[in-house]
């Protein structure tokens, strides 16, 4: 253990050495990686602990729903689950369902409107958990060419400095590729963290997606239920 104690101690140590000692140019391109990784790392930090909790309380409010008796019992309990999307996805179904008990009618005529609403907030609920997912996908594909940009440019400086000394020696032309070489391999850096959590989180918010088109369904059932309840208690 304190051999990589060691190793990283003295690694750090060259890097920042071989940084202080690059171009202009290969310092901005390594200050603009920097900016696109600090904030993708940001987003994907924020990300996943909203879709732990969100994974978390979907399972406790599925339950609750299932326990209650009445679609009101859900909703006066609806605020301790918010994290979850699958709250905003009943609400905007009960939201339509109440109206329609308020109606001259007096029980909901219209399942599809019902159904709707359900559709609305499921909507507005996956749009709020990619809420600045896209930034992930622009540094994935980004930051290999501004890295790319920086590699270029260090070629183009080792080859200058070849034909300032005029002779094919390392020390002529080893300043050009270090810069090449730590730009290439910062713009790496920045993409490949956010090519991953771009494709992980994805697949959890598109499984979000699914799981509330499920449980719009169990809320319709739920639903057709009390209304089926309702009416044998009419006939007798």
């Amino acid at each position: 253990m304190r051999f990589f104690y060691l190793l990283a101690f003295y690694g750090g140590g060259e890097i920042v050495d071989l940084v202080s000692d690059t171009g202009a140019v290969a310092k901005f391109v390594l200050l603009t990686l920097l900016a696109f990784s600090l904030i993708s790392w940001a987003i994907i930090l924020t990300k996943w602990s909203l879709i732990r909790r969100a994974r978390l309380q979907s399972g406790r409010f599925v339950r609750a729903f299932r326990r209650a008796q009445r679609l009101q019992d859900v909703a006066a309990v609806a605020d301790q689950f918010r994290p979850s999307p699958l709250v905003g996805v009943f609400e905007g179904g009960f939201r339509e369902y109440k109206r329609q008990l308020s109606g001259p009618v007096g029980s909901p005529q219209s399942l599809s409107a019902v159904q709707r609403g359900m559709q609305i907030g499921a909507s507005e609920e996956i749009s709020r958990l990619e809420r600045n997912l896209p930034w992930l996908a622009i540094t994935a594909a980004v930051t290999p060419f501004i890295g790319l940009f920086g590699t270029v440019w260090g070629i183009i400086d080792a080859f200058h400095g070849l034909g300032t000394a005029g002779a094919a020696t390392l020390r002529a032309v080893a300043p050009g590729i270090s810069e090449a070489l730590i730009t290439t391999a910062a713009g790496l850096v920045a993409a490949i963290p956010a090519v991953i959590a771009y494709n992980l989180i994805g697949h959890s918010i598109r499984t979000f997606a699914a799981r509330g088109d499920d449980f719009s369904l169990e809320i319709l059932n739920a639903i057709e239920n009390l209304q089926a309840q309702a009416t044998a208690e009419v006939r007798r």
